[in-house]
């Protein structure tokens, strides 16, 4: 089985996040970056199907040349090949991005053979655009569902079994391989990787490509930070003191009902 996972260098959730001045990009001053945590369990999850059916795993991002580290790090949980497609700090948006992407899949695949799945993130960290997957998965002419919990693979290796949660229950669907799929944070759990496998990941070949993948259709006007919400902590009391100030804001709140002490 081979198994392919694209991923994006992001800045660390959680962290704080500047603009520039001219609102055109992300501060990256003293900013540390990471991979998505959906695209952390979609390395998981392609380890995990070549350790039970064989084969290997191959790690795909598009960005500038630090995302080098984000490649390394798939290997150092054993992710077996890597390849960069710098594109230096240029802003790309998903057309443009799903574009290159499948330029690379295609170069990988005539020199190595087609994937039998291809795995993206449900939705990138800092964008959230919740599209580059199924636009390279419909240039690619392959059958793809997103918000992915659980996969197996049934019927002798043909066939991915992909399940996903909804309000009803869960979904199942069948997709004939080669396929793709975008899957959730929490459909695996992701490893930590050892002192061996960083070792390891020292010695990788990064496949190095480049692109000229023409401009999508959109347009970025500028980046806005949204207004931090300050939120204010008050103390009602201490103890028994603190009882008649609860009643009151329960009253407030609609909560409380005249005899529901007793």
């Amino acid at each position: 089985m081979r198994v392919l996972v694209c991923v994006k260098r992001v800045p660390a959730p959680g962290a704080k996040i500047n603009i520039t001045e001219d609102g055109q990009a992300v501060d990256a001053t003293n900013l540390g970056h990471t991979m998505s945590p959906h695209e952390e369990c979609a390395l998981e999850l392609a380890v995990q199907l070549v350790e039970a059916h064989g084969g290997e795993s191959h790690v795909l991002t598009l960005g500038e040349a630090a995302a080098d580290e984000q490649c390394r790090w798939a290997a150092s949980i054993g992710v077996n090949k890597a390849t960069l497609v710098d594109v230096g700090t240029q802003g790309w948006d998903p057309q443009r991005t799903a574009t290159a992407l499948t330029h690379a899949v295609r170069s990988i695949e005539a020199a190595d053979g087609a994937f039998d799945v291809i795995i993206f993130g449900n939705e990138s960290a800092d964008t959230g655009g919740f599209q580059v997957g199924i636009r390279v998965a419909r240039a690619l002419e392959r059958p793809m569902v997103n918000a992915i919990k659980g996969v197996d693979i049934v019927d002798d290796g043909a066939v991915l079994e992909a399940r996903r949660e909804t309000d009803a229950g869960m979904e199942v669907f069948r997709l004939p391989m080669p396929c793709a799929i975008g899957v959730k944070e929490g459909i695996t759990w992701p490893r930590y990787p050892t002192m061996r496998g960083r070792l390891a990941s020292k010695k990788l070949v990064v496949e190095q490509q480049t692109s000229d993948a023409a401009q999508g259709g959109q347009t970025m006007v500028r980046l806005n930070r949204p207004e931090e919400k300050v939120s204010e902590t008050v103390i009602l009391g201490h103890g028994a003191d603190a009882a008649p100030a609860v009643v009151e804001l329960l009253k407030e709140l609609g909560l409380w009902t005249e005899g529901a002490a007793s």
